[in-house]
């Protein structure tokens, strides 16, 4: 069967993919797609879906098929793991010193010896991601990456390159930036030490 005709999407199983409350995926992706500016319509003909059943997944009425699903966060410019992603911390509120999570950057996208360390869970009630960015001696971003929103950043320790557009500009500890995200973006450790950059944007992927 043709995963992407419209007439195929059903509502999925335990076996099709992760348990996950319709609501909270219905807010992240409306959450996802406003972000972006798209609208309704923009987002089901671009996964292949009708607008009636996207309006319904939207507000936890319905499940999107696996295949669905990846077409839509295909369209999103997101992933699966965000869609999936629970929240913590006591009450949403306080993240203490030592549980955030810390991870790669996704494979497909990282750059080398770059880590992320969560200080905004991704959730459907945040409107902001926040990390801080932890690059070791010689790493660097894979870019250059662009997409909607903004980007604001103050650079705790250690010295970057920051490239945006095309513009090379040199940080050190206590420098800050602003730009945004449409115009292309990268960066690198240019330092003797691991350099970490406190990270603030509007939603989107790394």
């Amino acid at each position: 069967m043709n995963q992407t005709n419209k007439t195929s999407d059903v509502p999925m199983t335990m076996h099709e993919a992760p348990a996950q409350n319709p609501l909270r995926l219905g807010m992240r992706l409306r959450l996802s797609r406003q972000t972006r500016g798209m609208t309704l319509k923009a987002l089901a003909d671009a996964a292949h879906c009708s607008e009636s059943l996207l309006s319904k997944i939207e507000n936890g009425k319905a499940s999107p098929s696996l295949p669905m699903l990846h077409r839509l966060v295909a369209a999103l410019d997101t992933n699966i793991g965000w869609m999936f992603e629970e929240s913590d911390g006591e009450e949403g509120i306080i993240f203490r010193a030592g549980t955030r999570p810390l991870i790669a950057l996704d494979p497909l996208r990282r750059g080398e010896g770059i880590s992320l360390e969560r200080i905004i869970p991704y959730s459907p009630g945040h409107l902001l991601q926040c990390n801080i960015h932890h690059i070791e001696e010689r790493g660097a971003s894979a870019g250059p990456i662009q997409h909607a929103g903004e980007e604001v950043g103050y650079l705790l320790e250690g010295e970057i390159e920051l490239i945006v557009d095309e513009k090379s500009f040199l940080l050190s500890a206590g420098d800050a930036f602003v730009f945004n995200s449409e115009l292309p973006h990268h960066y690198r450790n240019v330092g003797k030490q691991r350099a970490s950059i406190f990270w603030v944007n509007t939603p989107a992927t790394f």
